[in-house]
């Protein structure tokens, strides 16, 4: 089970990475021929302005998954450096589960913003519908809510979140 946990940690990750890196190719690419085409022709891209403002939110939340995957995010360390490790680690878990839990109640209203979304039918931009565009909402604190539950599961086990799965070789 724990194997199971670190190497499904691996995954998210190597696909938290995928999709930060695509979305700011295709961001970079966007941007670029949209300048390039307003300064040397004298046109544009009709829906490329929609697509990058929907794609700073993309950016943004998927720079908050990558904050909380390296641990860099805005934190609260009152007393931590004068705890000791049995008293730091039962707090690990306490945050780590509630974090989870506040990653699920969003992920929940997310699919409910998206599913509210799809009923409306309304296009954002180049025959893109809005809750395309808004499904990065709770994929995105889905992503984070399974991180968080994995790290107390793991922190509850004994073991560390950062340590290579033991891969059985037959």
């Amino acid at each position: 089970m724990i194997n199971f946990l670190l190497l499904l940690r691996i995954r998210l990750l190597q696909f938290e990475t995928f999709l930060l890196v695509f979305t700011f190719l295709m961001v970079l690419f966007i941007a670029v021929t949209q300048i390039f085409l307003r300064n040397v022709f004298d046109m544009g891209i009709i829906w490329a302005d929609t697509f990058l403002r929907i794609s700073v939110l993309w950016l943004g939340l998927m720079g908050a998954l990558l904050a909380s995957r390296n641990n860099n995010h805005i934190s609260m360390d009152l007393g931590q450096k004068y705890l000791s490790e049995k008293y730091l680690i039962f707090i690990k878990i306490i945050i780590y589960l509630f974090t989870a839990g506040i990653c699920f109640i969003v992920t929940w209203y997310g699919v409910n913003l998206v599913l509210m979304e799809y009923e409306e039918s309304g296009l954002a931009f180049a025959n893109i519908p809005i809750w395309l565009t808004m499904s990065i909402i709770p994929v995105v604190f889905l992503i984070m809510g399974l991180r968080y539950l994995t790290l107390f599961i793991l922190l509850l086990s004994g073991r560390s979140a950062f340590e290579k799965p033991v891969i059985k070789q037959s």
